[in-house]
């Protein structure tokens, strides 16, 4: 029999699909109707900006903060110099000090966006506050007697890169006891009494349990999200691009945009419940919208979540573009997006249409504009040695080839 819980937070994620496991969810569930409860997830500053595969527990913090608790948003300023070795078949590049604070700045403005920092409302901290100045032999003797090295194997993430024969650092095998550490250090600096993450996280959250539990004799909870894939099977925010970052200046809002306007139609109901506040009814509705309607429950869809990351301005930005190309364009489906560096410009128009893609040389490009056949935001081009700056792309420029071909080129 499904579970039906009392908490407002465990009742919404149960709702919306966020929840794959809990260590223990009667007793969770009791505990956050008792009065606000104080969760963290932790994010290591692997690079410069978070990326949609993020998304999902950025979006848990804002419904347990919506549900009246505090979220604590962990940087891995120490952990980031070990590399989760989770289900990864190599070892992490090893960043120094300065990049990893600087990939903490970035990763910070995301989430201004979603959570309520005021007053105390939310928490950001820094796992280098407590690990940079751990002593060793003391860690050892004092955290490191509570681990089995034998059930450290057993954990499906050190266990399935062991079973391919891949190499397994002795500096990534200690990530798990930091980790466990951060949850109990967590706990006695600031009450922090449920770590939430995805599931390949599990064994790493079980272990901060455990050792909570032995050291300072006190229960604390594990809670995780699904590994989330698109219908087709491919990992979420991933493409053939690279990652799909929230960064704007990584990736522009409309390009983010875009990636959502793309969903399949088989993922919209489950996405616009994971990644907007609509309401659950309101979204079953929209997913089951078939033919062309679907298409417009994709536009609601990338409009709310672009609106939670850029603002609505963005959204709506993004929108008009969009509408513009595909209804006056012609172009009848999904828009390329092009990024050229803006040290590249100006650039001749023949050569920035060798670089979209849509012709194969420069001499073709020539002829083509020769010939009429090219516009620049729906303007015919007659120019074969007009030049194309900073000031002619601005936020876009649609390059037009026919009526089939089309690119939004951006600078990068």
């Amino acid at each position: 029999m499904t579970y039906r819980a009392k908490s407002d937070f465990l009742n919404v994620i149960m709702q919306r699909g966020f929840l794959a496991d809990c260590t223990d969810l009667q007793a969770l569930d009791e505990t956050l109707t008792q009065g606000p409860v104080t969760a963290y997830i932790g994010y290591d500053a692997t690079a410069a900006s978070l990326h949609v595969g993020h998304l999902l527990n950025i979006m848990l913090l804002r419904w347990f903060q919506k549900t009246g608790h505090k979220p604590v948003t962990l940087m891995g300023g120490g952990t980031t110099k070990v590399g989760d070795p989770s289900f990864r078949s190599d070892e992490r590049p090893l960043l120094d000090d300065a990049a990893i604070q600087r990939n903490i700045d970035g990763m910070q403005q995301v989430f201004a966006r979603f959570l309520d920092y005021g007053d105390g409302r939310a928490q950001m901290l820094n796992n280098a506050d407590w690990l940079v100045g751990l002593n060793y032999l003391d860690f050892l003797r004092d955290i490191g007697r509570h681990f089995s090295v034998n059930r450290m194997l057993s954990f499906e993430s050190v266990k399935s890169r062991l079973d391919r024969e891949q190499s397994l650092s002795f500096l990534e095998f200690n990530y798990m006891i930091l980790q466990a550490y951060d949850f109990m250090e967590l706990y006695r600096r600031h009450g922090v009494t449920l770590q939430m993450g995805g599931s390949d996280q599990w064994g790493n959250i079980v272990n901060g349990i455990d050792l909570t539990r032995r050291v300072l004799d006190r229960e604390v909870w594990g809670l995780t999200t699904p590994l989330l894939t698109t219908s087709d099977g491919r990992k979420m925010g991933k493409s053939a691009g690279g990652a799909t970052w929230l960064n704007a200046e990584m990736l522009s809002p409309y390009e983010f945009w875009q990636f959502w306007r793309n969903t399949t139609d088989a993922d919209v109901g489950r996405f616009l419940k994971l990644y907007t506040e609509l309401p659950v009814e309101e979204c079953d509705r929209l997913g089951a919208l078939a033919g062309s309607e679907i298409n417009e429950a994709k536009v609601i869809l990338a409009n709310h979540v672009t609106t939670l990351l850029h603002g609505a301005d963005a959204a709506a930005s993004a929108e008009t573009t969009a509408r513009e190309v595909f209804e006056q364009g012609g172009a009848g489906g999904d828009l390329e997006v092009v990024t050229v560096p803006g040290n590249a410009l100006p650039l001749p128009v023949a050569q920035l249409l060798v670089q979209t893609g849509i012709v194969s040389s420069g001499k073709e490009a020539k002829r083509l504009v020769a010939e009429g056949g090219l516009r620049l935001n729906n303007d015919p081009v007659s120019d074969p040695q007009m030049t194309v700056d900073q000031a002619l792309i601005g936020e876009g420029l649609k390059v037009s080839v026919g009526k089939k071909k089309h690119r939004m080129v951006q600078i990068g």
